[in-house]
């Protein structure tokens, strides 16, 4: 009897153990069943699981609808020009008579433009396509044209060309005398041959003259990146409106970073105008040549800061016959005090030839008030 109770007791702790290892080896391998029967285990905060995978779609910022809008409209613009130039004498020719050698390579150039309408007028830089024997534009969409140029205006350095295809997409034209300072601007155009880029900056100055791009200067200062390329490009606003057409960049190469200049669309628009219309742009003209007066100078005049000073005439000029003399200081065009040489000039290039312009100076400390006749400017 005793021998059987032993046999029992020894089948009873065999199956304990083998059901502790059983269940061991359950645990071991099906832990989230211990997990579940406890209760969902605590997500801690710092998880990956926990952290967003995108940021919420009002946090991020972004121009592509601009862009999207803008870009279509923008072009590459690509030129050349057969340039002959003289070869170099050769070692036997230094010694003795020789006719001289020429010959002749092919010059490219690129840049870009911006479609302006449905009929295919496309605004760029004069400098882009000057001299050039062909021009040829490429879309965003990949088709091709040949361009003619419609006309030019080096005073602005703006150019008008034209191509036949349809449909063409058109740029949105904005209002720069709109733009302040601190506003974002958008650069598009072919940099470096790299085809369409778009670049980001703000407004960093407007109404910039007397840089020596231009003999009409108005420019929005931008620090959009704008390269090789770019002349002629898109400048707009984070609508994709059209504000300018780039145009310069300081020159890198003296350390200069962030600093580039675009044309105010509102410019552009006159210059458009009268191309379209005229094949040329029709300016005021009266025959002076103006220069700043600084505020030193001012003073011994007895002006209170600096100004406008008529540094020479144009002989037979409107204002030469008006009566005006070089050395006159000039304090009002049409009622309005010239901020500068350059702002004399464009407020002069404003009114019409045949019209009347009001001219108040000052000659030997005495004010006086004249009328000339405004004239149309030569073209360059």
């Amino acid at each position: 009897m005793l021998e059987s109770l032993g046999r029992g007791l020894t089948f009873i702790l065999g199956s304990v153990v083998g059901g502790l290892a059983l269940a061991f080896l359950i645990v071991a391998l099906r832990p989230e069943l211990i997990r579940g029967a406890a209760g969902p285990a605590p997500r801690l905060a710092a998880t990956p699981a926990a952290i967003p995978a995108t940021p919420p779609a009002a946090a991020r910022v972004s121009y592509a609808d601009a862009v999207e809008r803008a870009a279509p409209a923008v072009v590459n613009v690509y030129t050349k020009r057969l340039v002959t130039e003289r070869v170099a004498p050769s070692l036997g020719e230094l010694f003795g008579d020789f006719l001289p050698h020429y010959r002749q390579r092919i010059e490219r150039t690129l840049g870009s433009g911006v479609i302006v309408d449905a009929s295919g007028h496309i605004v760029t830089n004069h400098h882009v396509i000057a001299n050039a024997d062909t021009i040829r534009v490429q879309l965003k969409d990949g088709r091709q044209a040949d361009a003619r140029i419609v006309g030019r205006d080096p005073d602005t350095d703006l150019a008008v060309l034209k191509i036949d295809l349809t449909p063409l997409p058109v740029a949105i034209f904005g209002r720069s005398d709109q733009l302040r300072v601190g506003d974002v601007v958008l650069a598009i155009g072919n940099p470096l041959g790299l085809s369409q880029t778009v670049t980001h900056g703000i407004v960093s100055a407007v109404s910039r003259q007397q840089l020596g791009i231009a003999p009409l200067e108005d420019f929005i200062q931008t620090d959009a990146p704008i390269n090789f390329g770019n002349s002629g490009g898109a400048l707009v606003d984070s609508s994709g409106a059209l504000v300018g057409i780039n145009t310069a960049i300081v020159a890198k190469n003296l350390g200069v970073e962030g600093i580039g200049f675009a044309i105010p669309v509102n410019m552009v628009r006159g210059v458009l105008g009268d191309i379209i219309a005229h094949g040329r742009v029709v300016r005021g003209w009266i025959g002076i040549v103006p220069e700043d007066l600084s505020d030193d100078q001012a003073r011994q005049v007895g002006l209170t800061q600096g100004g406008v000073v008529v540094a020479n005439l144009y002989i037979g000029s409107p204002a030469q016959r008006a009566g005006l003399q070089p050395g006159d200081l000039l304090l009002a065009i049409d009622g309005t005090a010239p901020s500068g040489a350059q702002d004399a000039l464009g407020r002069i290039a404003s009114r019409k030839p045949g019209s009347t312009i009001v001219l108040r100076g000052l000659r030997a400390g005495r004010e006086f008030q004249l009328h000339a006749r405004v004239g149309e400017r030569p073209r360059s």
